[in-house]
């Protein structure tokens, strides 16, 4: 009988922030996924393991949630100033789709590390004791990213003290700078306006913050939504009923975004818009049992990522909650309590994140400088992955 025999590809499993993702360099990729197109994502799939119709991911890398259904593709950048190109794909876990539309935040941290490890950032520029700046190229979105990563002994250093709420273990902190995070194609408020209204059909109206910073996003009112703020995954991931009313308020927000034409093709780009909930501080329990008081955050804040409430935040989508909330008369100003902010602290499911952000305004615009936040990464497995030579 015949069969199709695997193939051998090198890679590397590492955790950044709380994200999981598969990472390659570009040059090991087999001849034909070196370039865009069909053959390259129908091979990430098959290496993640999508479409599943089971939802489990069981053959393959990815582990059944937004979070960890990713692949990166790394390269030395040829771009001045900067040290390697970073190219992400979010992994769709029931469809046979990648949407390349924007970054994966967290996992940036993740490609700092993994770009000096595989020799991607010139040697004259890694100390044998310090920090190393390493300047990454986002392709997704063309963006400068900014990943300060400890280095002892020359190599790497991955472990260490610092805490990261949604992630077990401590790490080594490694701070990230999103440099001029809004999209340069579109205004920072695409609408020009802070907040809008969504009319939304079944639903009523809504009131809006959309905003281009980090990934573009629609930001909320919890009570808007009948919701308080507090949510785990577990009050919203096992309602149908809800999910589908955030999806269908995504829809029509990435319409008045102008990010797509028609309300159909908003399930053809389902990393972005991102769709955010807010509220002002209260007391809660997070997803690991620990209490987090009001007086510990300055808001609440929950996000949906591909269908589904986030169990953590997305590193993306924390830069623009610090862009938002920096701006008085956003709904994620407000939430924080209005005014003029530079760092805030906000809730989230699995406990609390910092942020911090610059922004200036010239002639009436908004621009958002600079969004920072402390992440952490490590590789969890490095070897090769192996996936049927039919997947090519």
């Amino acid at each position: 009988m015949s069969h199709n025999a695997q193939i051998k590809i090198p890679a590397t499993y590492m955790r950044g922030g709380t994200s999981k993702g598969t990472f390659f360099i570009l040059s090991d990729l087999p001849e034909a996924a070196q370039q865009p197109g069909p053959a390259r994502d129908q091979l990430l799939m098959r290496v993640i393991g999508s479409p599943d119709p089971y939802g489990k991911q069981i053959d393959g890398m990815g582990g059944a949630t937004s979070s960890t259904s990713k692949a990166v593709i790394l390269s030395r950048s040829e771009k001045p100033d900067h040290d390697v190109d970073y190219l992400f794909g979010q992994v769709a876990i029931d469809r046979p789709f990648i949407d390349w539309s924007g970054n994966c935040g967290n996992l940036t941290a993740a490609v700092g590390s993994l770009a000096i490890s595989r020799g991607l950032v010139d040697k004259a520029r890694i100390p044998e004791e310090g920090v190393v700046a390493v300047r990454i190229w986002q392709r997704n979105i063309n963006k400068t990213l900014i990943v300060h990563v400890p280095v002892s002994a020359g190599k790497v250093q991955e472990t260490g003290s610092f805490e990261l709420d949604g992630v077990t273990f401590p790490a080594a902190e490694m701070q990230v700078d999103f440099l001029d995070p809004a999209d340069d194609r579109e205004a920072l408020f695409p609408t020009g306006n802070l907040t809008d209204s969504l009319e939304i059909p079944g639903i009523g109206e809504l009131t809006a913050t959309m905003i281009n910073a980090g990934i573009p996003t629609i930001f909320l009112s919890a009570g808007d939504l009948g919701c308080n703020g507090t949510e785990l995954q577990e009050a919203i991931n096992s309602e149908p009923a809800k999910l589908q009313k955030f999806e269908t308020i995504r829809a029509h927000g990435a319409l008045k975004m102008g990010l797509i034409d028609t309300l159909a093709e908003a399930a053809q780009r389902q990393h972005t818009p991102k769709i955010a909930f807010v509220a002002p501080a209260k007391a809660y329990i997070a997803s690991s049992g620990k209490p987090i008081s009001a007086d510990q955050i300055d808001l609440l804040v929950r996000a949906l990522s591909m269908g589904a409430l986030h169990h953590a935040m997305m590193g993306t989508a924390a830069v623009a909650i610090g862009a938002a909330a920096v701006i008085p008369g956003t709904l994620v100003n407000m939430a924080a309590g209005g005014g003029e902010l530079q760092e805030l602290e906000f809730g989230h499911p699995s406990g609390t994140m910092k942020v911090g952000a610059a922004v200036a305004k010239s002639d009436g615009e908004w621009r958002v400088i600079r969004v920072s936040m402390s992440r952490s990464a490590r590789v969890l497995m490095e070897g090769s992955v192996y996936v049927p030579s039919d997947a090519l």
